[in-house]
């Protein structure tokens, strides 16, 4: 079931608010997303450093944007396509796994 990307707004930079978003936008996505919460947690008290926290912060904003983007998802899609079909000595792999670095890259700007 195709759900209305781009229909919020971009959410804050929380937990709580990232987590609201993707429950609209991409809720098979949630359970991945909270069990790298939690490993982050664990590893920012094991480490006595916010690093791990502020780094998932990063990468769920970015997936986020993706997810409510048309533009970065149908981007991310057609280059998880050409990765997962093209052998890797193909020039239509790297060119893929350079998309998808871009694609990353453009919603970690825009997602804070």
């Amino acid at each position: 079931m195709e759900r209305r990307r781009g229909a919020i707004s971009r959410p804050e930079r929380t937990p709580d608010a990232l987590r609201t978003a993707l429950a609209r936008l991409a809720p098979h996505r949630l359970a991945d997303m909270e069990r790298q919460k939690d490993e982050a947690f664990q590893l920012a008290a094991q480490s006595n450093s916010l690093g791990p926290i502020r780094g998932w912060l990063t990468i769920w904003a970015a997936e986020v944007e993706v997810e409510r983007r048309p533009d970065l998802l149908e981007r991310r899609r057609a280059a998880e396509r050409a990765v997962q079909t093209c052998d890797r000595d193909d020039p239509a792999w790297l060119a893929a796994t350079e998309e998808l670095l871009a694609v990353l890259r453009e919603a970690r700007e825009a997602g804070g």
